[in-house]
């Protein structure tokens, strides 16, 4: 006994759990192989098989269309990716690997989605679908690009190469989907299905590249009987190569190593109790709450507080107006604007202690959301004091953030938040979802709105505080006591720069229609001559953002010395030059590289202001606002000369506003004279992570507004209500700049009566929206996305009128945009246009003359637009306007005018109960006339002509006075002639929404001649 060896014992081997090691390297490998045999195989497949049938689409078919998408490829299941995307960089801790995780399956789970429902099947779904997926895929990959340990450049190279090709390859998708759906152009599908593809072989790749990653940490998978997958563990090994970041590689294998030894040692852990996984997960997420994800979670915060900055300010002009627009003049709550001058109150030391606080803060943000509770408020009046009061806070709160500032950072959220409140309004048909103006039935999304900005407040309260922070404001001070006389002097430079800068923004960039707007003409040749405004706005958006990430990643010497620089401030003078003074394309890119100038120099700007931090608070911001305040009356001064005391100074001078916007913009540049002399390194100090933080954000922002405006454009182009009748309805309506009579946006309940009376063609009067006192919206959006029709937006509002727009279901061949005579009162536009309405070319002529104030501008304009319809004799012509006259009266009144010498038609001249608007008409067949009751939606009625063309080749019969004028019961004519019957009623009961046959009390119905060839 004594001479026996004691042998160690081991603990008895589980062989049910016994683990099967595979090194994680092959896993990806397989993966790989399997993704791209399974997508090339169902392609040879389905080619070798149904050839014809996947290549066709909805448009053509072979031999127009040659090469199938993936959607109409797939049969079998081909998303493989779903286990392997899900293992995340062995350098992620455990909570960024959760979240990581979860986005890519995710986004793979959206790419099965639109792999397998194709737009045929159900168009709003697959496009959907393919959003999410490549929106998800932004995060994954960039998320893979920076967590890529250092020492592995091979392997961030190729990802950084894969990601911007697939992301590149987003640019032809979206040119060639668009010419495929929106242009029906025979061919395109086949030349969009190739980046499709792209799509998936780039993101499979993609993920290839982590096998790489996989092998240089020896990572490897332990498959156990009792379950499949039980743990993915990293593994030491003698071989593993070091890096230089060997510490946080070391650590991280510590942590999994001790993490598995602990459920080794203890088996009855959380996770193994009743609710215990639950538990854990509750713990990894705070986990990736309060460490990983904290960065971004605070910058995001920022930037959605910026955002609702700019909603809230916004607001408050668009507000006012409701009161300006009844009274046609000055109403005395134009004084609101001055509301702007409340941060001069920062110049009282306790209260902007208390603002710069935490409690502070989160107090005054609070109490800025009364500016979005204000939509459940009634009365416009009241709904006016709820946004002033909420003005009041939010400004203070947001002054008094840059007041602390100690680099160039408030800069880069308040951009972020200007960009993020343009596209929410490109994707809500150009007005702001949490506008107080709005509400759930007219497109507000005002509840969400405060719900994530209580959320974001919350953020604020529980976000950790920066040690650092005070002692970098006190050696800042000190610093600057001893060299304000040489680096910081001209406080009121850096004031009005901030001051022009801010209203510039707010008038040409809180919405990514207006620079289109500017450079607007119209169409030739069946194409519009510029960019759509539903279609380009998003290249505003990308502008604006490119602008913005130029600061946050060039180094700072460089970005310091470039966009401090006169010459810079030269590209944003030629840039402002060309956008003025150029129309269409040229004038566009004017616009675009004028965005990527004033987004460039914000971060400048606002730092230049905040390095005073509190001294000469109140004098600094009164004289900053103050200017903002002289360049908003400015502004409008330039179109409402006729309403406002000395207009005639500022009447159709845009030319003079932007001249001086620039010249209070240069004061913000390094000059030999006069401007801001500080170095300008130190307004530019930039914090790491905003660098990476940024442009992450506005990547995210550009590719939603591109897949938005695709998501928004109509599936099927504009068609006709009636086709084959060769019957069309035309209206004429002003809509007192969309605003309804209890101050709410009007864009649906226009779309709903449209709708409803089935108008092909439709001239709408005071649309010219694009101005910071109607909130820089564009009227024609919901109707032309929602019921599909071609728009003339009219002259724009460098054109200083108060607008027109042309709406026809009809395509518009040329459009040529007037301004017509008026030497005394506002300008008149006027809006020409050439339809191919059924195969018979027709001119609709669409204006608003002046006012009974300026009889020799009647006079003049309507010479003018008799002009313009007889040039265009003997071609059909339809005249829809506001003219401003008493029915038959004899010149110089314009009806005379007119309809004499403009050789056209009355709809009915027996209508003596006219006097704003009229509807004119040659070479056609009326066949009904409707007048509609205004509802709360404008205070002018609705009028509707329908019409007939004649068979092509045909003249009109027997058009003389009787025979035009013998009434018809609708019963005795078709019922594709009849007017919707809803709309019978009074003011007491019947109608729709408030809209009724009036004056008739029911639409007026028309034989047609005898002998009428159709």
């Amino acid at each position: 006994m004594s001479g026996r060896t004691k042998h160690a014992t081991s603990a008895p081997v589980n062989k049910k759990t016994s683990p099967l090691i595979i090194d994680a390297s092959h896993v990806a490998a397989a993966h790989t192989y399997l993704a791209f045999a399974a997508f090339i195989s169902a392609l040879l497949l389905g080619c070798a098989l149904h050839y014809k049938k996947i290549v066709k689409n909805g448009i053509a078919g072979y031999p127009e269309e040659w090469f199938p998408s993936v959607s109409a490829t797939i049969v079998v299941p081909a998303s493989l990716s779903y286990f392997y995307s899900t293992s995340s960089p062995a350098r992620l801790t455990q909570p960024c690997r959760l979240g990581s995780a979860l986005l890519a399956s995710f986004a793979r789970s959206q790419c099965g989605g639109w792999v397998y429902i194709t737009s045929t099947d159900n168009h709003d779904a697959h496009d959907v679908l393919m959003v999410l997926y490549i929106v998800c895929n932004l995060p994954w990959m960039l998320g893979g690009i920076v967590n890529t340990p250092p020492n592995l450049v091979q392997v961030r190279k190729r990802r950084q190469f894969t990601s911007i090709a697939f992301f590149a390859s987003i640019i032809p998708l979206v040119y060639f989907f668009i010419q495929h759906k929106v242009q029906r152009i025979p061919g395109a599908y086949t030349r969009y299905a190739f980046f499709e593809w792209g799509l998936i072989f780039l993101d499979v790749l993609y993920d290839s590249i982590s096998g790489a990653h996989f092998k240089h940490y020896n990572l490897q998978a332990r498959l156990f009987r009792s379950y499949l997958f039980h743990a993915l563990t990293l593994h030491s090994s003698p071989l593993a190569p070091q890096s230089h970041d060997s510490k946080s590689t070391e650590s991280t294998a510590k942590v999994l190593s001790k993490s598995a030894d602990a459920k080794t040692r203890a088996p009855a852990s959380d996770e193994s109790k009743p609710g215990g996984a639950a538990y854990s997960g509750w713990r990894q997420l705070a986990c990736l709450i309060n460490t990983a994800s904290r960065p971004w979670l605070s910058f995001v915060t920022d930037v959605y507080l910026s955002y609702l900055f700019w909603s809230i300010v916004t607001s408050l002009l668009t507000t006012l107006f409701y009161f300006s627009v009844w009274e046609l003049g000055l109403s005395g709550a134009e004084a609101a604007l001055f509301i702007y001058l409340t941060p001069t109150l920062l110049g009282i030391t306790p209260l902007r202690n208390w603002a710069a606080t935490r409690w502070g803060r989160i107090t005054l943000r609070v109490l800025s959301l009364t500016g979005l509770a204000a939509y459940k408020i009634d009365s416009p009046i009241d709904r006016l004091w709820a946004v002033i009061f909420a003005n009041v806070a939010v400004l203070l709160s947001q002054m008094a953030d840059w007041t602390i500032g100690n680099d160039a950072y408030q800069g880069f959220p308040l951009g972020a938040g200007l960009i993020l409140s343009s596209l929410s309004k490109n994707i809500n048909h150009s007005n702001n979802p949490v506008w107080p103006m709005l509400n759930e039935e007219i497109g507000g999304y005002n509840k969400t709105g405060m719900v994530i900005a209580i959320f974001a407040i919350l953020e604020l309260a529980t976000r950790p505080s920066n040690p650092n922070v005070n002692a970098k404001l006190e050696r800042k001070k000190d610093a600057s006591n001893d060299s304000k006389d040489t680096t910081l002097r001209n406080w009121l430079a850096s004031s009005i720069a901030l001051g022009s800068l801010f209203f510039t923004l707010h008038c040409l960039f809180t919405d990514s229609n207006t620079i289109i707007a500017w450079s607007w003409t119209g169409y030739q040749d069946g194409h519009p001559r510029g960019p759509l405004p539903h279609l380009h706005g998003s290249i505003t958006l990308i502008a604006q953002s490119f602008g913005l990430i130029l600061p946050a990643v060039l180094p700072t010497t460089i970005s310091s010395a470039l966009l401090t620089h006169p010459l810079w401030f030269a590209y944003g003078c030629a840039s402002a030059f060309v956008m003025y003074r150029f129309c269409d394309w040229p004038g566009f890119l004017g616009g675009l590289n004028f965005a990527v100038f004033c987004m460039s120099i914000l971060p400048l700007v606002v730092s230049q202001h905040s390095a005073w931090n509190g001294d000469k608070a109140g004098r600094r911001y009164f004289t900053a606002f103050f200017v903002a305040i002289l360049f908003y009356l400015a502004n409008t001064w330039t179109v409402a000369y006729a309403f406002v005391p000395a207009g005639v100074y500022l009447r159709e001078r845009t030319d003079l506003v932007l001249s001086a916007q620039m010249a209070a913009m240069l004061l913000a540049f390094r000059l030999p004279f006069g401007g801001v002399s500080a170095s300008p390194n130190l307004f530019l100090r930039i914090p790491s992570p905003t660098r990476t933080h940024l442009p992450a954000i506005l990547c995210l922002f550009s590719l939603v507004s591109v897949l938005a405006t695709l998501l928004h454009w109509p599936a099927v182009g504009p068609r006709p209500y009636k086709p084959g009748t060769r019957t069309f309805n035309a209206g004429i309506w002003t809509v007192h700049f969309g605003i309804d009579n209890v101050g709410h946006d009007s864009q649906r309940r226009i779309r709903d009566i449209i709708r409803d009376m089935e108008l092909d063609v439709v001239g709408l009067l005071e649309t010219d929206l694009h101005r910071t006192v109607y909130g820089n919206r564009d009227l024609t959006r919901v109707a032309a996305e929602e019921l599909g029709y071609y728009v003339d937006l009219g002259p724009g509002p460098n054109m200083h009128t108060w607008g027109a727009a042309l709406l026809s279901k009809f395509p518009i061949i040329h459009s040529h945009h007037h301004l017509l005579p008026s030497p005394h009162g506002e300008l008149a536009p006027a809006i020409e246009a050439v339809l191919d309405v059924y195969g018979t070319e027709i001119t609709v002529v669409v204006s608003h003359n002046g006012q009974e104030e300026d009889p020799i501008d009647r006079e003049l304009q309507s010479r003018e637009l008799a002009r313009i319809m007889a040039a265009s004799y003997p071609r059909p012509v339809v005249f829809l306007g506001y003219v401003v006259s008493k029915p038959l009266a004899p010149r110089p009144a314009p009806y005379d005018i007119l309809v004499n010498d403009g050789l056209v038609y009355d709809i009915d001249h027996q209508d003596m109960d006219r006097w704003c608007e009229y509807i004119l008409y040659r070479g056609l067949y009326r066949t009904a006339y409707a007048r509609v009751s205004r509802g709360i939606v404008t205070d002018t009625e609705l009028q509707i002509g329908q019409f007939v063309v004649p068979k092509h080749g045909y003249v009109l019969t027997n058009q003389t006075e009787e025979s035009r004028l013998i009434r018809s019961w609708k019963e005795d004519l078709p019922e594709y002639h009849w007017f919707p019957m809803e709309y019978y009623g009074d003011e007491h009961e019947g109608g729709v929404n408030g809209h009724y046959y009036h004056v008739f009390d029911t639409p007026l119905y028309y034989q047609l001649p005898d002998g009428a060839i159709l």
